[in-house]
């Protein structure tokens, strides 16, 4: 287990900023790759964390950042992992504005954010499958989060019905269960 300092926890924090693209599902399996590696989280707890994450409004890698800093530093942790996690990113977009309007039209540029799409699909995906195969451990949770992702992607329903549809689902589900065994 590796000692974390805040150094360290920026480091990370700021490798994991300028490495991902794609927001901040492509930076999930970076986080737990990291995080676990070192043993500064556990594997139960990264879920625990991207779960508090994508429920809290904000950023989500940002959001992620502050939780896990937090867990391991407080919140001294949370603000250098959040700066750490922004800081590149910030960065880049500066520099990007200042000379991307000279090479906007160029075909190479064009072509290299063209190539760099599918690679962010994927870093997307990963995590997704990770939780899904994680959380959904019976067959109604399986076709929650099929419905849920084809209802979001073909037909366009607000993510606040799936919520609140999985909740009455859930809720449902359990009477029906302490029924049962009543």
């Amino acid at each position: 287990m590796e000692q974390a300092s805040l150094w360290k926890l920026f480091c990370v924090f700021a490798k994991m900023g300028a490495f991902t693209i794609g927001g901040g599902y492509a930076m999930l399996p970076l986080i737990e790759q990291e995080m676990t590696s070192r043993g500064w989280i556990s594997q139960d707890d990264i879920h625990d964390i991207i779960v508090l994450a994508q429920s809290a409004p904000g950023i989500l890698a940002v959001n992620m950042a502050i939780y896990t800093g937090h867990k391991i530093k407080g919140v001294r942790g949370s603000i250098v992992s959040a700066t750490g996690a922004v800081l590149p990113s910030l960065v880049i977009i500066l520099l990007i504005a200042v000379f991307f309007t000279e090479f906007k039209d160029n075909d190479i540029v064009r072509r290299i954010f063209q190539a760099v799409r599918p690679a962010a699909v994927a870093l997307i995906l990963v995590p997704a499958v990770r939780m899904a195969r994680k959380g959904c451990k019976e067959w109604w949770t399986w076709a929650i989060a099929i419905a849920s992702m084809l209802c979001v992607a073909f037909l366009k329903v607000s993510p606040v019905w799936i919520i609140l549809t999985t909740i009455a689902v859930a809720v449902s589900v359990s009477l029906i269960r302490q029924k049962k065994v009543s």
